[in-house]
């Protein structure tokens, strides 16, 4: 109805109205249904909406895995005449991350958390395809893209671990020079000074790092900036400035005792020493304070992107600096010949390791104790630490509250703190933030410091892969420094996508262009990609708009593992994991229900009443454009939607 407008002085102008609702009535009580749907049908028709499924959306690198996935599956086949689907993949994978058969190997996979298949079954074994795939590329020396025409611009990246190596690699795409310049004597950072061999074989590491080297970047070794190199230089002789020097310091265990105290070091510190080959096995009986203590919970952000309930057993390492320190910290110890103890402040279930990394380390004569906090450090007459003084404790959220009566002595020849690390800032304070860190914008610009620009573990210690994504974004900001343009606001759900219209170029099936005349609808011309919206910069899809009654129980396949117990453990440092074959690949692709995206699973096709629903020709086809509709005959019943697994029919407005 029509109201009146009401006048300042209480009179009512009939001359200007506005449309209302009845007087008490809400939205809700207008039944646009009804004036829609006509008995079996209704106004609407189906339109294919591509969003991004949970696992690309919770995966900090940005991985296209569904477009992975579905190249392993067979669906997506390789644009060029005899490649091989691996190396199909991996062009896939690098898009986004250029270290799959790294990652596939430690990354804590939160995009197996959100992954939606967890409300049918298991999660698909995204680790796994992923690092298949990666020791695939290695074997087949698979090289990644050339680097972009050369802009006359020069970039310093400071720190040749994930981050600063993933900056150079995206940098280099476009056709900026790069420096990269590592105090140590081999690029990798944390995932070669941090990571035990047996989680990440140095020869893989060698050859990943090795194909963003070849892209020709300049390596500068055994180079301290504020030491061999001043800012100020750095300034003079660079454009822009990356700062990925990690969080290189380990915190001190903040007990009575701790400080000054030779033989109580950080496990960072022990890290890195055992890495470069100088540890030796003299100390007997070594307790690691660590294991859990994080409150950073990647897999409950991945699950609630999914809605997802179902909590599934990792195969996956905790993969976070702070998380991985003591539990490899332990391990490497009873390798070495020692007597490990790994303390927890949380309950042995809830240190952040998965069950099979604990086992692991239990089975390897790792004394795991939970619920345990650390009092004091006892010492001897000589000021060495002779024991570690702990109590039993309960937790009250983040803060452990001490159980009295239950203090006791660990016996130590030397004590490990894993509990958190921050970044070396010595000879360039000024970027400091005051807690160890470096403050960025969203862009990844360092505040009141004009073309320095930081990402990784010195913003916050966190998942290899987060620093990797962190590179690639800061890339992009880099670029777009350079060229004089304000940073571009970066999209919702901030990954590497699947674009529809660079898969029909690839393919030489792109839109004709249009001729800007008038016309009614785009259904029958070539100019314009017909019915098709494009929602995954901003919406993830979660399992409940999916079909999920369509999928059947399908076993995950599991990587295999080398288990070793007892004294066997002493000196191996041997891989643990064993990679999937080809055949467990593919299945695992095969298992992924494509959220979001077309399927091809024929449902909509078959179960249409109209036969409205269509399959494009073979000529016209691409991932993406599997099935058409036919507006003339489609009487707008919902059961292709309703149908659809993959959840990529929504019903809009049509003739």
């Amino acid at each position: 109805m029509s109201d009146a407008t009401t006048n300042e002085d209480g009179s009512q102008d009939p001359k200007h109205t506005v449309l209302t609702f009845e007087k008490g009535a809400t939205p809700n009580d207008w039944d646009l249904e009804e004036k829609i749907f006509q008995a079996d049908h209704s106004y609407k028709c189906p339109t294919y909406v591509h969003k991004t499924p949970p696992c690309q959306g919770s995966c900090p690198s940005g991985h296209e895995i569904r477009g992975w996935l579905s190249i392993a599956r067979g669906m997506d086949k390789p644009p060029v005449e005899g490649m091989a689907w691996q190396e199909y993949a991996f062009q896939r994978m690098v898009a986004a991350n250029p270290f799959p058969a790294t990652m596939g190997r430690v990354c804590p996979a939160p995009c197996e958390d959100g992954c939606n298949r967890n409300e049918v079954d298991d999660y698909v074994g995204i680790n796994a395809v992923e690092q298949y795939v990666g020791d695939w590329a290695n074997e087949n020396n698979i090289k990644l893209a050339e680097a972009g025409a050369d802009t006359g611009k020069k970039i310093a990246i400071i720190g040749g671990g994930p981050a600063g190596l993933a900056a150079a690699y995206f940098l280099r795409i476009d056709g900026h020079a790069v420096t990269i310049f590592e105090a140590n004597e081999e690029l990798g950072g944390m995932m070669r000074y941090g990571i035990p061999g047996y989680r990440t074989p140095r020869e893989m590491l060698d050859i990943e790092i090795g194909r963003v080297v070849d892209m020709g970047c300049e390596i500068k070794l055994n180079t301290r900036i504020g030491e061999d190199i001043k800012i100020d230089d750095l300034e003079k002789d660079y454009d822009a400035i990356f700062w990925a020097i990690g969080a290189q310091n380990g915190r001190d265990l903040p007990v009575d005792g701790w400080e000054g105290t030779e033989n109580c070091i950080s496990g960072v510190e022990f890290l890195d020493a055992f890495n470069k080959g100088w540890v030796k096995g003299t100390a007997q009986k070594v307790v690691v304070v660590g294991g859990g203590d994080t409150s950073i919970d990647v897999a409950s952000v991945a699950r609630r992107l999914g809605h997802i309930t179902h909590h599934a057993e990792k195969e996956s390492p905790s993969g976070s600096v702070i998380d991985f320190t003591a539990h490899d910290v332990a391990g490497t110890l009873t390798r070495d010949g020692m007597q490990a103890t790994l303390t927890s402040l949380f309950p042995i279930e809830e240190m952040t390791a998965a069950a099979h990394e604990r086992e692991d380390a239990l089975r390897e004569g790792v004394d795991i104790q939970g619920s345990t906090m650390p009092l004091e450090v006892i010492k001897d007459d000589k000021g060495r630490a002779i024991a570690l003084k702990v109590c039993d404790c309960t937790m009250e959220g983040m803060k452990p509250v001490p159980v009295e009566g239950t203090e006791r002595d660990i016996e130590a020849d030397i004590i490990i703190s894993a509990i958190g690390q921050f970044g070396d800032f010595n000879g360039f304070e000024d970027i400091d933030n005051g807690r160890g860190f470096i403050d960025v914008d969203g862009s990844y610009s360092v505040k009141d410091h004009e073309k320095h620009f930081a990402g990784g573990d010195i913003l916050r210690p966190h998942l290899l892969t987060t620093a990797i994504g962190h590179g690639r974004i800061a890339a992009d900001t880099i670029g777009e420094f350079l060229s004089g343009d304000e940073p571009a606001k970066r999209p919702k759900v901030d990954v590497h996508h699947f674009n529809l219209l660079d898969e029909l170029q690839q393919r030489d099936k792109e839109p004709e262009k249009f001729d800007q005349t008038a016309t009614r609808g785009t259904d029958s011309q070539d100019f314009a990609v017909h019915n098709y919206e494009d929602r995954g910069s901003s919406q993830i899809i979660p399992h409940d708009e999916l079909f999920k009654g369509h999928f059947k129980y399908i076993a995950r396949s599991k990587r295999d593992e080398v288990h070793i117990e007892g004294d066997e453990v002493l000196g191996n440092f041997e891989e643990r994991i064993i990679a999937f074959s080809e055949a467990q690949a593919q299945k695992e692709g095969e298992r992924c229900m494509s959220c979001g995206m077309c399927l091809e699973c024929d449902n909509c096709i078959i179960f249409c009443p109209q036969d409205a629903v269509f399959k494009v020709s073979k000529s016209d086809y691409s991932v993406g454009r599997y099935v058409d509709t036919d507006y003339a005959k489609c009487i707008g019943c919902h059961i292709c939607a309703d149908v659809c697994p993959s959840g990529y029919i929504k019903m809009g407005l049509g003739e």
